[in-house]
Parts: C-alpha cells; sequence; structure tokens
C-alpha cells in the first residue's frame, strides 16, 4: 500500500515540475514554441510567410500580450492581437491613445484604432496602426519595430520585433 502512495506522490511532484518549468515570467519572452517565428508555405502568399512570436510583459498587476498579426503583408494597417488579463484592474481603456509604433530609424505612428470589448478584468482585441506615412510604407527599410504602451498599471511597456530573420 505504501509503495502505491509512494509512487503517487512521485507522479505529482513530476507533473508539477512540468508545469512549473514551462511558466517563465518577465518582460517580452516568447509565449509558446509553436508562436516562435516559423517560415512556411501560406495560402495567402504561395511563396513565403513569416509568423512573428508573441511577446508577454508581467509587469505590475496586468499581463499584457502582444502579437503582431500582418507584418510581412501589411495592407492599410499593421495590426496588433493584444490581450490583457488582470485580477484586480478595471481594463476600460482605449489601448489606440496608449500605444505607438517606432522603426529603427526612428519612425514613430499612434494608433488609429482599438477593436476590443470594453471593460472587465480579461480583454483581447487588435490594435491597428497606418501602414503607410506621409506616403512612404512604415516598414519600408525597417530591421526592428518597437511596440510601446504607456500607462496600463506601469508606465511603460515596450514590446521589440527584429524583421530581418
Amino acid at each position: 500500500m505504501k509503495r502505491k502512495y509512494r509512487l503517487g506522490w512521485l507522479l505529482l511532484t513530476v507533473l508539477l515540475l512540468a508545469a512549473c518549468q514551462g511558466a517563465a515570467s518577465g518582460p517580452n519572452r516568447p509565449l509558446a514554441t509553436d508562436d516562435v517565428v516559423t517560415e512556411g508555405i501560406t495560402a495567402n502568399d504561395p511563396v513565403s510567410a513569416t509568423t512573428y512570436a508573441a511577446l508577454e510583459d508581467n509587469q505590475g498587476q496586468v499581463t499584457v500580450s502582444v502579437k503582431p498579426l500582418n507584418l510581412d503583408n501589411p495592407a492599410e494597417t499593421l495590426d496588433f492581437e493584444v490581450t490583457l488579463d488582470t485580477h484586480s484592474i478595471d481594463l476600460s481603456m482605449d489601448l489606440a491613445a496608449l500605444a505607438s509604433l517606432t522603426t529603427d530609424d526612428g519612425r514613430q505612428v499612434g494608433a488609429t484604432g482599438w477593436d476590443a470589448p470594453q471593460g472587465g478584468h480579461h480583454v483581447s482585441g487588435v490594435l491597428s496602426f497606418p501602414a503607410i506615412v506621409d506616403g512612404v510604407t512604415l516598414l519600408d527599410q525597417t530591421t526592428s519595430l518597437t511596440f510601446t504602451l504607456r500607462g496600463v498599471d506601469v508606465p511603460e511597456r515596450v514590446f521589440t520585433w527584429n524583421l530581418t530573420d
């Protein structure tokens, strides 16, 4: 009988260790191995496409995850899926007023739209930025792109993607 209990405790310990091992924290960590930058063929682009990693910031009482949706194939906007999670702060805010994109050569643009439900403790939506500024495509000659979010429980959250990989 004691052997059964020991085996049960061993199994429980192994499961807990495996769960904790994947729980890395800190600003801008990739969310999961299947979200990592990969190249492949998609229906929209018969030659190739790049998927950019979702990055997560755990500062303060709000966890913010940001994932580029169309950096490899922008239309009129550059779109980012943004997820906010908390158990203590109301998330009734317009992220379009709090977010900006900056290129490695210093060009900066504010968000034009935040498509998400208002309020609650778990909010997810799409934040959009103009893809063309002053007649020039924002991503032309850009090797890295920085997404900055200000005033969501902490002064600033910064997410950066390398566009040359």
